[in-house]
């Protein structure tokens, strides 16, 4: 049922010529970005890093705006409450859309690659490839589970939008996705060591250039359980509130 839940999503997603254009082409347009803002770098690895922090870019905005764009579409369709009301847990409804979005967002992380090999020229030459080979599906996934505690959030907020524009450059920049997290303010560190972003992030800089991928692969996927977890707890106490006040439209 899952994969099923996944399959019926993507092909729901290929019907909107608005996603497809934004998950199609913002990937791009940020690998272009981010290759012209580190061209000047001496160290020819600086751009495959870039390359790469580009495509993790287009994986989280798919996972955010692609889990609460469902939401919101299921709210405005009316069949958000039908969803709901479903003889199955919350978070078996919910997790399809979101791993459905983390699987979209890695078309981002290849489009990213393959874009700066064609374009520009840059060798893919991974310190670790078979350990990047492993990374990048695990950090997709994990970041497919951390979906489930924004989806949460998501159904319990009529204007999930709002939320969705709020979260987006924050988490790109805490999550050192493009720059360090070294370059930010000290007190950003708590912050960005409880988001499984940027240990995967991290992971796959680690695979990029060279250092301890799996600690910090194993911090991604813990914490990504860990907000699973939460979400789905949040998405039974979100149902039981519904029910009792028969507003889920309008929550």
């Amino acid at each position: 049922m899952l994969v099923l839940g996944m399959l019926f999503h993507m092909k729901h997603v290929s019907r909107s010529p608005f996603d497809l254009a934004v998950f199609v082409v913002v990937p791009v347009v940020q690998a272009t970005l981010a290759v012209y803002l580190f061209r000047a770098s001496a160290e020819p690895q600086k751009l495959l890093q870039a390359a790469v922090g580009a495509g993790m870019m287009g994986v989280w905005s798919s996972v955010l705006f692609g889990a609460g764009g469902a939401i919101q579409s299921q709210r405005w369709q009316g069949t958000l409450e039908m969803l709901m009301l479903a003889p199955r847990r919350p978070v078996m409804i919910f997790l399809p859309i979101t791993l459905a979005q983390g699987a979209i967002g890695s078309y981002a992380l290849l489009a990213t690659l393959v874009w700066a090999r064609v374009l520009y020229g840059i060798r893919l030459d991974f310190a670790r490839p078979w350990a990047f080979l492993v990374t990048a599906p695990v950090t997709v996934l994990s970041l497919g589970a951390f979906g489930i505690l924004l989806a949460s959030l998501f159904v319990l907020l009529r204007h999930a939008n709002a939320l969705q524009n709020a979260l987006e450059y924050p988490v790109w920049l805490l999550s050192g996705m493009l720059l360090p997290i070294s370059s930010l303010p000290a007190w950003t560190g708590p912050l960005a060591a409880v988001l499984p972003t940027t240990w995967g992030a991290r992971a796959m800089r680690e695979a990029t250039a060279g250092g301890a991928v799996w600690p910090s692969l194993a911090w991604c996927a813990g914490i990504s359980a860990i907000c699973l977890a939460l979400g789905a707890l949040s998405l039974v106490h979100v149902e039981r509130r519904a029910r009792a006040a028969a507003t889920l439209a309008l929550a």
